[in-house]
């Protein structure tokens, strides 16, 4: 809501920002402050980007064949060798001694100086669909939908530690600190969401493997301005707390202490002239809005019988399943960028019965959600994304295996990817990319570019120099694009 700021003198500016300052440090009333603490801390929001004009955003510079991205995010490091990438030549080897001219030199997690043995990929390969794309048997939905899916199996990283290898493969740097993919999408672009943020962040955890821990750093702005990072939305019970007026506070009441908490940030504003002043206008306009537009986004009871089947819940219970299904409802409503979080991937033991296990957990969900954006018209605008921080050894850890970044899988569909294909291939055993290798500079790339956005364009200056999510390397991956 606009409104006009009020004239004052300087006695009636010193009385409001008194009371401001009250309000601050002494009040909790409703989801204007207890809401917006608990949706992203401490007075650091997210509001929508639109709400504020982003002189400093590089305008669109291609024709944009995407709106949004869900990124099914796998965290843990899933192994392309048992998920994404066949090597019937490390299946042969197994057992036998890995080649040194594969390793020598190469940085190597936990495995470093140990003896080095081929591991034989643990579950089969099938063919999918009219492409006849490889997935191992344990992706059966997903290969389903191999026709509309680009595997791209020659990526690589260069964080081998989970933390740094988040960090890396959100923000493009292995500094803390720096701003997330998804913060500058929407600094980029805006949101589209009229009472949402524009950039939703999901969780969920399964029972197989070591859950990864994710910080909320993964989602922050970093220098950019804080209205542009991730909002975490909790995936079970209230997706945000307090999102409802405590007892005897009705929604008129409330709009009444909104408007007047923005009469005095407008009032410091123009004295500090101090642009998170704008951010903080913009969040608890927001927070007010969520008060109607998160219990319609939870409330499932529009859902036909037959969505609940596709993706294998009602909604609500914390799982994978229940957060795909939300991410396609935020996706309609306008949410640019939709991050989900599956922290099951880690597995150094028993790999087998472990990424089966964990394939289960998203394999049935993540293939709905391509469904279901696809029967909607929403897939050939929506990037989908489903891959982790980086892969697994060929050589065994036990009967699991180590972090590996020489060479790893994911898969992409949608906002003009093509789908059927595979692109790029690691070596024989699975060891390191080597044809049309890709960067986790060039992925983010290519995700700008399918936005409308020139990674080379999109910058920020902070401490004198221009930034921008690729650093200074990327190029967009041009042979996966429709």
């Amino acid at each position: 809501m606009a409104r006009q700021t009020p004239d004052l003198n300087p006695q009636e500016l010193q009385r409001l920002l008194n009371r401001r300052t009250f309000l601050n440090r002494g009040t909790a009333y409703g989801v204007g402050a207890a809401a917006l603490a608990a949706m992203v801390g401490a007075g650091r929001s997210t509001a929508r980007a639109a709400d504020v004009p982003n002189p400093l955003a590089s305008p669109v510079q291609f024709v944009p064949k995407a709106k949004r991205v869900i990124q099914l995010y796998m965290a843990g490091g899933p192994s392309h060798l048992e998920t994404l990438d066949p090597k019937p030549k490390l299946a042969a080897m197994h057992g036998q001694a890995m080649p040194e001219s594969f390793t020598q030199g190469k940085p190597i997690a936990q495995l470093q100086g140990a003896k080095l043995v081929c591991y034989a990929p643990q579950h089969k390969f099938l063919k999918f669909g009219q492409s006849g794309l490889e997935f191992s048997e344990v992706l059966p939905k997903i290969g389903a939908m191999a026709d509309d899916i680009c595997i791209v199996r020659s990526m690589f990283t260069d964080a081998i530690n989970h933390d740094p290898a988040h960090t890396f493969m959100n923000t493009g740097t292995t500094i803390s600190g720096r701003p997330a993919m998804g913060s500058w999408v929407l600094y980029g672009l805006g949101s589209e969401a009229d009472n949402l943020p524009g950039y939703v962040v999901l969780t969920s955890t399964g029972k197989y493997g070591q859950a990864q821990p994710i910080a909320a750093r993964q989602w922050h702005s970093g220098f950019l301005p804080s209205r542009f990072q991730g909002v975490e939305f909790r995936s079970k019970g209230d997706a945000v707390l307090y999102a409802g007026n405590p007892a005897g506070v009705d929604r008129a009441r409330q709009h009444d202490v909104i408007s007047t908490i923005e009469t005095l940030n407008r009032a410091g504003e123009g004295v500090l002239n101090d642009p998170e002043i704008q951010t903080r206008i913009g969040a608890y306009e927001t927070a007010f809005q969520m008060q109607m537009s998160v219990p319609d986004l939870l409330d499932l009871s529009d859902e036909p019988e037959h969505v609940f089947q596709l993706y294998g819940t009602r909604g609500g219970d914390g799982s994978f399943a229940a957060n795909c299904l939300l991410a396609r409802r935020l996706a309609e409503r306008g949410v640019r960028f939709i991050q989900l979080y599956h922290r099951d991937w880690d597995h150094h033991g028993a790999i087998k019965e472990h990424v089966a296990g964990t394939a289960q957990e998203v394999d049935q969900a993540s293939a709905a959600l391509l469904i279901d954006l696809k029967q909607r018209g929403l897939l050939e605008d929506t990037i989908v994304t489903w891959g982790g921080e980086f892969g697994r050894t060929p050589m065994a850890q036990g009967d699991g295996r180590d972090h590996h970044i020489k060479g790893f899988s994911m898969w992409m569909a949608g906002g003009g990817i093509k789908g059927g294909i595979s692109h790029g291939a690691t070596d024989e055993l699975g060891y390191e990319s080597i044809e049309d290798v890709v960067s986790v500079h060039d992925l983010h790339a290519t995700i700008l570019r399918q936005l409308g956005l020139d990674h080379l364009r999109l910058t920020y200056k902070y401490q004198g120099r221009d930034f921008r999510l690729t650093d200074v390397a990327g190029n967009v991956v041009e042979k996966i694009l429709a």
